[in-house]
């Protein structure tokens, strides 16, 4: 048995199955509603039952102390007929609040020579909300803090997902690489930042990574993957060396995949065996699509890379409100250096 719930003034309509939560059932068909810890305790997403039946079987409700009657929370709540939810959906980055938790490493993997991929647990009552792309910062002992994109896309927010390249010198990650093991605790602060998939868009999507700037391009991917996105894509991985593509076999998988996916790396300092792409990445783009004033362009990577790309991309027709970036600095303690 399944239940139609009608959100407004969204006028969304998605289906829950028996025994399946509102919120649950909303992640897996890209309903955005609003939520925080998934435990019935932050009330975060609390939605005003407009019609219908509910009931809370997991028992966890504490955060309708104090609420009217008609207060729901999607993160728990299983439908017991159709229902309608007076509910704010999230449609933009700006929407989702900026939060500041304590998280656990789970898991440092070496990936390569100077990137590590980090995994992040949350307290148990707790989840950070975001939209694939999005970054987070880590906090300091002393206040100062350190930006890392996310690598994974929303449907999968058990553990955050982050990639860190070593910075020589740099106090943070050189305590990242040596000192932070499995188990400790950090704090971190985020969602934070605008490049976010345009998903109303018709047109085809190029997507240009630098370096670990592949880390956001990464959760893009994977959300568009996921949400069912049938427009072509094409990702170009810009690096020096071979060694430098610390997960080139995922780009291949998801070639393999999905015919509407192509993966095309490029390195700007290649072995003489090398057989693929060689130069700068934005100039392969360029080779490639002339016509590149069509397309969507998402670009993540260092400054240079990045204002290489819009520049020439933009002589050759590209509007600006077509080209989206993530621009980043690998400075060894700047306040402001991203070091995703």
């Amino acid at each position: 048995m399944s239940f139609i719930i009608r959100t407004e003034p969204g006028q969304h309509h998605f289906k829950v199955e028996a025994n399946q939560t509102i919120l649950t059932a909303a992640i897996q068909q890209h309903i955005r509603l609003p939520y925080g810890c998934r435990d019935g305790k932050c009330g975060s997403c609390s939605a005003e039952l407009l019609a219908g039946d509910v009931a809370y079987p997991s028992g966890k409700t504490a955060a309708l102390s104090g609420q009217p009657p008609s207060a729901c929370l999607t993160c728990q709540a299983v439908p017991g007929s159709d229902l309608i939810l007076r509910v704010s959906e999230l449609t933009s980055a700006a929407e989702i609040t900026v939060r500041t938790l304590p998280c656990r490493l789970e898991e440092k993997q070496r990936l390569n020579h100077d990137v590590i991929r980090l995994r992040l647990q949350l307290p148990d009552a707790q989840r950070l909300q975001f939209l694939a792309g999005q970054y987070l910062e880590f906090i300091l002992a002393d206040g100062r803090k350190r930006a890392f994109s996310i690598a994974n896309a929303p449907h999968d927010d058990a553990l955050i997902e982050l990639h860190v390249r070593h910075v020589p010198g740099g106090e943070f990650t050189d305590a990242l690489f040596d000192q932070v093991q499995p188990k400790s605790i950090l704090r971190i602060q985020g969602p934070l930042g605008s490049f976010v998939l345009r998903e109303t868009s018709t047109r085809p999507m190029i997507f240009i990574a630098g370096g670990t700037g592949f880390a956001p391009i990464k959760g893009l991917l994977e959300h568009a993957f996921h949400i069912g996105i049938q427009r072509p894509m094409t990702c170009y991985w810009g690096v020096r060396a071979r060694h430098d593509l610390y997960l080139a076999e995922l780009p291949e998988q998801w070639a393999a995949t999905h015919p509407n996916f192509h993966y095309v790396p490029v390195l700007s300092e290649p072995d003489a065996d090398w057989p693929g792409r060689r130069g700068f990445v934005h100039e392969a783009v360029l080779q490639d699509h002339p016509e590149i004033a069509d397309y969507d362009v998402y670009m993540s990577g260092p400054p240079i890379m990045v204002e290489a790309g819009r520049g020439a991309f933009e002589a050759l027709g590209l509007g600006m409100d077509h080209m989206f970036s993530d621009a980043f600095e690998w400075a060894a303690d700047s306040p402001k250096a991203r070091a995703t």
